[in-house]
């Protein structure tokens, strides 16, 4: 996949890991839509519930999330009832590709992919999947060469008055001291309250996560927005910095 492409449909109906929850009052905006951080949220809770069920938290318990993309095609919004189905549409020896499909019971739907990287636990390097997690992932894709290909390249722009500090609570710390990927979608929300008409109609958001951020550290937010690219959409971009080396890059546009 490209960054402009569709997401690998589900091969076959009935196949992948479902679950479903009612939407919370703390998931959404003044306006009732879902928030990219709780999208994000509930694709660390299906991808750990996944890992449970499966028995592979037993042989691949540790992985880290290198790029994130979401497709809102039709908007979740509260009161409603989500239900998720999550698959593996690509993978290698070391990551895959997992893909979850939100819907919901009023209409709405997010297509989603995780670039997932399995983790060693005694050194927290890239690590071999299980023979087990192998089997298990195959299941559902036929893609074996799955190779690593940043999407997000363009380098982050200079030092301004408009960057946004970004500040790390004790909150957003996770287990591995890391300040965890939901909380950068906070960032992308508070941007959005500038520019609401990114979100008015079907939009794509793809986040990748080059370095960690560690507890203490300084987050400086910067962007550019574009009223319109070369298909004639909007773009916002965004850089977060730390100590001037770029650790993550956001795009977001219509699709």
């Amino acid at each position: 996949m490209s960054l402009d492409q569709p997401l690998a449909p589900l091969p076959q109906e009935g196949m992948g890991f479902a679950e479903a929850w009612p939407v919370r009052a703390g998931d959404v905006d003044p306006y009732q839509r879902l928030r990219f951080d709780a999208v994000a949220r509930y694709l660390q809770d299906i991808a750990y519930d996944e890992l449970h069920a499966s028995g592979l938290h037993r042989t691949d318990p540790t992985w880290i999330v290198r790029r994130t993309v979401i497709d809102v095609l039709r908007p979740v919004t509260w009161p409603d009832q989500v239900h998720l189905v999550r698959w593996c549409s690509s993978l290698s020896t070391r990551w895959t590709n997992s893909r979850v499909r939100i819907t919901s019971g009023n209409g709405g739907l997010i297509e989603t992919e995780g670039f997932w990287i399995n983790l060693s636990e005694s050194s927290n390097l890239p690590s071999r999947i299980s023979d087990e997690g192998l089997a298990y992932l195959s299941r559902s894709t036929e893609e074996h060469r799955l190779r690593w290909r940043p999407y997000l390249t363009d380098p982050a722009p200079r030092e301004s008055d408009t960057d946004l500090p970004f500040p790390v609570r004790a909150t957003d710390i996770d287990q591995f001291n890391h300040v965890d990927n939901t909380c950068y979608w906070q960032a992308v929300e508070q941007f959005l309250v500038d520019y609401p008409k990114l979100v008015a109609g079907p939009h794509r958001a793809v986040i990748e996560y080059t370095a960690p951020v560690l507890a203490r550290e300084h987050i400086t937010v910067r962007s550019r927005y574009e009223p319109g690219d070369r298909t004639g959409k909007p773009v916002l971009r965004l850089w977060f910095v730390v100590g001037g080396v770029t650790t993550t890059v956001v795009r977001l546009c219509g699709i």
